[in-house]
């Protein structure tokens, strides 16, 4: 598994270039399939992992099942050397008795200094270790203070409970404000953000400002110098919960226009002439980009985690990237 550097300018760790997600472990997917995942995981040589403190807190779970299981795998396993933890705080439920929506009103718990202080503390008790590598807020919070959130993430850097802050769900001008201001306070600035990307992409529209763009991997791909510390760009949904392989799948957030459709058809061509599946030439287009991105994988088996880290080492040959990189025919008629 290859590595990459992420970090903020005072704190930096190496982390694979697949980070395993862990939404449904310990919901969806039972104990011993979680920890049979998490075993092979490391044993390919990955030592990124990402969970949250509200996962399926819409379904079946109460927030944290996911930290608890790996909390208790890491109990029974050993924190395996170089092993980097990520969670997230802020959408979490602010009134326990009512539900979790990604509309108004939401019922987030937000992004305020006592609140982030109190649930990654919390998180570092459920995961059982005494600091969490990569903390996010979940989803940007603008109804409180910029300064407020900036400042609650850069004590819990400084006091050394989070090693690296993020913010992901948020639009690119919040990301450079939070970064000038976390330099006017005099504390540790995101270093990594975490957006949904994938090899389709939705249609423009104001508002939408949780997937990746162009300008952010432009941002992104500035950083590391002198004045402006790295950023790093992590991606969650990067199969597009199977759309890319299976026709079934619907494409959801607001991804469902002929541009995806002639997207996905080309993907799928590229991957028979790759010898690969469409889930792998998808992931290795976006490691090898110009600017890379690190996805946020899923996997609800073992055999799923196989054909993820078979894109770990595939570089696509530079005709087949070309191929993908353009627009398809079938969308320039269409437009």
């Amino acid at each position: 598994m290859r590595t990459r550097t992420i970090g903020n300018g005072r704190t930096s760790f190496d982390v694979s270039t697949i980070c395993l997600g862990t939404m449904y472990m310990g919901t969806k997917i039972d104990e011993a399939t979680s920890f049979a995942i998490l075993d092979r995981f490391v044993e390919a040589g990955g030592t990124f992992i990402d969970t949250a403190n509200n996962y399926n807190h819409w379904g079946l779970g109460y927030g944290r099942d996911s930290e608890d299981v790996i909390g208790r795998w890491l109990t029974s396993r050993g924190r395996p050397d170089g092993l980097r933890i990520a969670t997230k705080v802020g959408a979490g439920k602010a009134d326990p008795s009512l539900p979790l929506s990604n509309t108004p009103p939401t019922n987030f718990e937000g992004l305020g200094a006592a609140t982030v202080d109190r649930e990654v503390r919390e998180s570092a008790r459920h995961l059982g270790v005494e600091q969490i590598d990569v903390v996010y807020g979940h989803v940007d919070d603008l109804e409180t203070p910029l300064a407020e959130t900036v400042g609650a993430f850069g004590a819990l850097q400084a006091e050394g409970l989070i090693g690296v802050s993020g913010i992901s769900n948020v639009a690119l001008w919040r990301v450079v404000e939070a970064r000038e201001e976390a330099l006017r306070q005099g504390v540790a600035p995101y270093g990594v953000v975490q957006q949904q990307y994938s090899y389709i992409y939705p249609a423009p529209k104001l508002g939408r400002q949780n997937f990746v763009t162009p300008e952010l991997l432009s941002y992104a791909a500035s950083t590391g110098v002198d004045g402006r510390p790295p950023l790093a760009v992590t991606a969650y949904s990067p199969l597009h919960q199977g759309a890319l392989t299976r026709s079934d799948k619907t494409l959801w957030g607001g991804a469902d226009h002929p541009t995806s459709h002639a997207r996905v058809r080309l993907l799928r061509e590229v991957a028979r002439d790759a010898g690969a599946t469409p889930n792998q030439v998808a992931l290795a287009w976006m490691l090898g980009r110009e600017v890379p991105a690190i996805p946020v994988t899923g996997p609800s088996s073992v055999a799923q985690l196989e054909e993820v880290l078979g894109a770990a080492d595939l570089d696509l040959d530079p005709e087949l990237r070309e191929r993908l990189d353009a627009e398809p025919e079938e969308a320039r008629a269409a437009a």
